[in-house]
Order: structure tokens, then C-alpha cells, then sequence
């Protein structure tokens, strides 16, 4: 545990966060000022800073988790899908290594690479979330190839690129330390 590490209190259980996952290796919790509602961070437990300095042994961990919040996303939020991302230094204003989980939907506003935020009404909300996300990853187990099992099916869809609007990224924050 690194001491002035906002993501290591919260792990350590001395600072609160809602959270949706807590295994060994790896935990996630709802980012506080989401990009949309039921925004989760998924991190690997021990402190690092980047995804350089991931251990080649907690990659599997850290991205099977990834991998399985996005695929309950859909029956959590009833969103079509996830933008999954991470910030390495720029932009990552908690030194902690984790990946964004983001909820999208077709036409939700998301542009480019600034990521307006929002806030839970209050914390009952947040809870809910969380609880939403909490009671999906229950339904999943292992859904695709990265953690052994088959592909899921996927129709053939249109692939955009960085710039027509489908996609984002940009300014994080992650656990609400970034502004």
C-alpha cells in the first residue's frame, strides 16, 4: 500500500468507495464522477503506478475482470456496450493503475476525447449502481476466450474510427481525484 494513494485507502478500507468487485488480485468500484452512470474502475490491488509496471502475473487477473464488468454492463445498465480505457501518466491524476469501464449507449453524447462528467444524485443512488453491477457479474463467469471460455456471438457490426463520434476517451475521473 502505497500511503498517499487515494485507490490504496480505499482498497486498505480507509477510505469508502461503492464497491463492485473484490477478489485477490483485483477490485473495482463505481468512479465517483462517472462519464455516465455505472462508470467502474477496475484495478489491480497492489500499487502500481502504470501499465508498464504491471507484473506480467496480474494481467491476466486485472483484464479478466476488466473483460467480465464489460460484458455485464449490458444487463446491469441496459446498455449496449463499453468504452474500456486507461490513462498512463497524462491524464491519470490518481497514480494507481486502472481501467475505465464506461456504460455507452448509441447517440449518448460521448464525443471525441473529453469526457464531461456527472454525479450521483446521492448516495442511495450510487449503492444502486453498484448493486446493479454487482447482481450482473453474478450472472458472469467467464465470457470470452480471455478467460477460457468460447467467444461470445457477435453479429458483424461497423467499425468507426477515433473521430466520427463513436468513440472517446480523454480527461479521467477516476475515484473523483481527477478534475
Amino acid at each position: 500500500m502505497v500511503t498517499d494513494c487515494r485507490f490504496c485507502a480505499i482498497l486498505a478500507g480507509q477510505a469508502s468507495a461503492h464497491m463492485v468487485l473484490d477478489e485477490p488480485d483485483v477490485a473495482a468500484f463505481l468512479d465517483v464522477r462517472p462519464v455516465f452512470k455505472g462508470h467502474v474502475l477496475v484495478l489491480p490491488r497492489a500499487h502500481h503506478q502504470t501499465l508498464a509496471d504491471l507484473p506480467a502475473g496480474l494481467i491476466v487477473p486485472l483484464f479478466g475482470q476488466v473483460q467480465r464488468i464489460s460484458a455485464a454492463v449490458p444487463a446491469a445498465y441496459g446498455a449496449q456496450g463499453s468504452f474500456v480505457a486507461i490513462n498512463n501518466i497524462v491524464s491519470q491524476s490518481v497514480p494507481h493503475l486502472h481501467v475505465h469501464v464506461v456504460p455507452r449507449t448509441k447517440g449518448d453524447g460521448l464525443r471525441g476525447f473529453f469526457w464531461p462528467r456527472s454525479k450521483y444524485a446521492d448516495d442511495d443512488e450510487a449503492a444502486g449502481y453498484a448493486g446493479r453491477m454487482r447482481d450482473a457479474l453474478a450472472a458472469v463467469t467467464t465470457p470470452g476466450t480471455f478467460l477460457g471460455a468460447p467467444p461470445l456471438a457477435r453479429a458483424p457490426r461497423k467499425v468507426g474510427v477515433l473521430g466520427d463520434g463513436e468513440e472517446g476517451g480523454g480527461e479521467e475521473g477516476a475515484g473523483g481525484a481527477d478534475r
